[in-house]
């Protein structure tokens, strides 16, 4: 599986899901499904304004770990 580690970066970065919506122009809810891993995609596009205003990786908010299920 996929998990998304939004919430670790903004706090490490000390910004609000607000402020992100703000500067890369995506909604708040959006970046919330994304945050919460119960968005079913991302675009590149996306990711990459989501990286400019974080000054990360996309391996910093994305990382894979095996499915917890047998």
């Amino acid at each position: 599986m996929i998990a998304v580690n939004l919430d670790v970066v903004l706090a490490q970065r000390k910004m609000t899901l607000t402020q992100l919506s703000r500067e890369v122009g995506v909604t708040v809810v959006n970046l919330s499904l994304l945050k919460t891993g119960k968005a079913k995609g991302v675009r590149f596009s996306t990711l990459d304004k989501i990286c400019q205003a974080l000054d990360c990786q996309p391996g910093d908010l994305l990382e894979w770990r095996p499915d917890p299920r047998p």
